[in-house]
């Protein structure tokens, strides 16, 4: 394998939002390795709002599940070979995206050998024996530098801290402002946003009367705007939050896309938030964040920024890592307003 024959790379992204920001080291990586060649980063729709303004991948080609799994690998192996791609790069660690490099024609399949699918691909690495103990970030960056150790012999990943970055435009930002004007924001004053949701994990959550009370003490203290987001299937949390508070916060919870979102964290002085999508998101995009951590491991999966602050009081039973918590929400619960407003 070699660098100068490698002209159309694909990269089947991850299918979480956290997991899609944690791998922007590593797709800013693999441009630096293969700077003259067409990067193509397949994943969820979703994606275009966090890699709208990425410099490090040429194109964004959408895969969402389909009812007929097998369908619609199909038809998305068909567009694969349409491109003719020279080598495929899998950062999740599903059998299926094997299968779809396999049938799509890729000639070099280049992923971590996971759920019985080494024999698919052309390039199976092993998962590194440190995957629980380092940071995601890590992972995915691993397989940059086995690719360029293949590609010449050594690899320049490991020379430098990882840059998890992402930017907004200006255009952007500008509707992030308008649809926070048209809501009632006040733009010459500060405004905090507060995500109350998890869509993948109701054991994430930080209760909705909490995040109530914290929404009053922030505008009643600091005398700061907040703003509840989320995507739709978080809007019932955000209406519990909003029913439970004094004061009001705006309800942008399910009235944007992800790209509004994404903007308006943008430009918003401060985030607060679950373990969940947007607590990547900020920090990449210079925002000062404040994550809620109940069961789930910080060390692994937090925000890799210095612009985030964790806070967690882990009980014995910590972390789970359930969706669901089998007994009283403990390490969320013992986790007051007042511990969350003292960061702010």
């Amino acid at each position: 394998m070699k660098a100068e024959n490698i002209r159309r790379v694909v990269v089947r992204g991850t299918n979480w939002v956290g997991d899609a920001v944690m791998s922007v080291p590593a797709l800013k990586e693999l441009r630096r390795v293969l700077p003259d060649a067409r990067i193509t980063l397949c994943t969820r729709s979703w994606a275009k709002g966090i890699f709208a303004d990425a410099d490090f991948i040429d194109d964004i080609l959408v895969y969402d599940k389909q009812k007929n799994a097998f369908k619609g690998v199909w038809q998305e192996a068909g567009k694969w070979r349409r491109c003719k791609f020279d080598l495929a790069l899998l950062l999740n660690n599903a059998f299926e995206s094997a299968v779809l490099a396999k049938i799509g024609g890729v000639k070099r399949r280049f992923g971590y050998r996971t759920d019985g699918r080494g024999f698919l691909l052309t390039d199976s690495i092993p998962v590194p024996l440190w995957k629980n103990e380092r940071h995601e970030v890590f992972y995915y960056l691993n397989l940059i530098a086995e690719l360029e150790t293949k590609l010449y012999g050594e690899t320049q990943v490991w020379k430098h801290e990882p840059n998890i970055a992402l930017g907004v435009s200006e255009i952007r930002k500008d509707v992030a402002r308008k649809i926070l004007a048209e809501n009632g924001i006040d733009l010459s004053e500060k405004f905090i946003a507060l995500c109350p949701g998890s869509t993948n994990s109701r054991a994430k959550r930080w209760p909705a009367e909490s995040y109530a009370e914290l929404a009053d003490m922030l505008q009643r203290d600091v005398h700061s705007q907040v703003v509840l987001i989320g995507s739709p299937d978080e809007l019932e949390v955000s209406q519990k939050v909003l029913d439970a508070s004094r004061t009001k916060p705006i309800l942008l919870t399910g009235k944007t896309t992800l790209a509004e979102a994404v903007a308006i964290l943008s430009v918003a002085d401060l985030l607060v938030t679950n373990d969940t999508g947007p607590a990547h998101i900020a920090p990449a995009l210079g925002t000062k964040t404040i994550v809620i951590f109940g069961p789930t491991r910080p060390e692994t999966t937090r925000p890799f920024s210095d612009l985030a602050q964790i806070i967690a009081k882990p009980p014995s039973c910590a972390p789970c890592l359930l969706r669901d918590c089998p007994i009283d929400h403990r390490c969320l619960t013992a986790i007051s307003p007042l511990d969350v407003f003292a960061l702010s």
